[in-house]
């Protein structure tokens, strides 16, 4: 196995990642049709799911998770830093997208950050 085949990986799953919350965004979070729906019957499970992440978006928890966990990975050493910073990735993409870019914006940089970190700890864990 290529020693580079998780970061070529990452990059290829990152772009659809984005994609798929910029859909659940405009296709689940704005999309007149859902609205419409969720305001006149409640008690579908998509409703309580909607009004649920409208909750993680309106307090910001899905951000504050992603700078938490960007600012774990820098003091975790090697693999386990890497793999945290990966994940904070993960998280920091849909609070980019879903509204709380102005906390967000930092957790995607500093994630980044580390992954590009030069030293001992730049190796690619699998």
């Amino acid at each position: 196995m290529s020693r580079r085949l998780p970061l070529i990986a990452l990059l290829v799953f990152l772009p659809l990642w984005l994609a798929a919350s910029y859909a659940v965004r405009y296709g689940f979070m704005e999309d007149p049709q859902w609205v419409g729906l969720c305001s006149a019957q409640v008690q579908q499970w998509e409703c309580g799911v909607r009004s649920t992440l409208g909750y993680l978006i309106h307090f910001r928890v899905i951000a504050w998770l992603a700078l938490g966990l960007a600012l774990l990975a820098f003091v975790l050493p090697r693999c386990a830093g890497w793999a945290v910073a990966v994940l904070a990735l993960v998280v920091g993409i849909p609070a980019l997208v879903l509204y709380t870019a102005s906390i967000a914006v930092f957790a995607v940089v500093l994630a980044g950050l580390r992954l590009v970190r030069k030293g001992g700890s730049t190796a690619i864990c699998v």
